[in-house]
């Protein structure tokens, strides 16, 4: 991150002031007003008010002219303007019925010459299986804090042409997703997303350039998808089913931890062993290939993962 890029933002600095078609903390407040729309914590809601933040987060994205970026919870548009900007057109994910709604008319009031090079889809994102218009390259979204994890993993597994990733999730989250094996906070989130593509912290966002301003801090994390997947003959349904039951009981051994996966202690130990790991190691310490070895010696006999229900 540049020097310029670790300077906190300031909705209201005279000195960087954003173009006429972005959205300002006031033209946010007069929107939400017509609209008559309040956030609210029990849809994740925290709109950006600032202009140069969003502008940021595009050119950390590294959002291409030949990009298709999909935007999942526009909201009321800050950043989809922003991506507008750059991108070759953006498709946008909404589920709330007044902000998907609204947001159109916004695009087309305050970018006209940019409205073809948009489209809306008024669903839930979890629920999204095909999109219009291009596959999407890049997916880059300002995602509420309380679905983060799941729309990620979810929008990266359905849309394998989804290269370059950049989301702004709780800076707790951030930290999770970009962990490392032997971090305290390495997880669930951190294995599933490695899957995928690789992964890292892109910055920090303050509290200040949010309305309502959240009372955590903010990351940005940057996926950047494998070029090859992970080599292995497991699913992707069974490797995350090991990782699943190893963290479930993270503070037990993988021997006792896998004991149900597999069947048994012994079962857990022999694909343990099999796969070239330690039965005494733990599930943080593990990368997302080691955690597809042990898959691949799940133990005869055992029902397929997908047939137990596995995530």
């Amino acid at each position: 991150m540049s020097t310029a890029e670790q300077q906190p933002e300031n909705p209201e600095n005279p000195e960087n002031p954003a173009s006429d078609s972005l959205l300002g903390p006031a033209d946010i407040r007069e929107l939400a007003a017509a609209l008559g729309v309040r956030p609210t914590k029990q849809k994740g809601q925290n709109f950006v008010i600032d202009a140069n933040t969003v502008r940021r987060i595009v050119r950390t994205a590294g959002v291409r002219p030949d990009d298709v970026v999909v935007e999942v919870g526009p909201g009321l548009g800050s950043l989809t303007l922003a991506l507008l900007e750059s991108a070759d057109r953006v498709v946008a994910v909404e589920i709330d019925d007044i902000l998907a709604a609204a947001l159109p008319a916004t695009i087309e009031a305050r970018m006209p010459a940019r409205k073809d090079r948009f489209a809306l889809v008024h669903s839930d994102a979890m629920l999204v299986r095909e999109l219009p218009g291009p596959a999407p390259t890049a997916l880059v979204a300002n995602l509420p804090y309380n679905v983060a994890v799941p729309v990620l993993l979810t929008m990266l597994d359905r849309f394998p042409s989804i290269e370059r990733t950049l989301v702004m999730v709780q800076a707790e989250v951030a930290d999770r997703l970009a962990a490392e094996p032997g971090s305290k906070v390495y997880g669930v989130p951190s294995v599933k997303a490695n899957w995928y593509a690789h992964v890292k912290r892109a910055g920090s966002i303050g509290r200040k350039v949010f309305w309502p301003a959240p009372n955590v801090d903010s990351g940005l994390v940057s996926l950047v998808r494998r070029t090859e997947p992970v080599k292995t003959t497991a699913s992707k349904t069974e490797v995350f089913a090991v990782v699943d039951a190893a963290f479930a009981q993270r503070r037990k051994t993988l021997r006792a931890a896998l004991a149900g996966w597999a069947g048994s202690a012994a079962g857990a130990e022999e694909a343990l062993v099999a796969a070239g790991v330690s039965p005494q190691a733990r599930g943080e310490s593990l990368t997302v290939e080691e955690f597809a070895a042990i898959a691949e010696h799940k133990p005869a006999g055992q029902a397929p993962a997908a047939e137990r229900g596995a995530s």
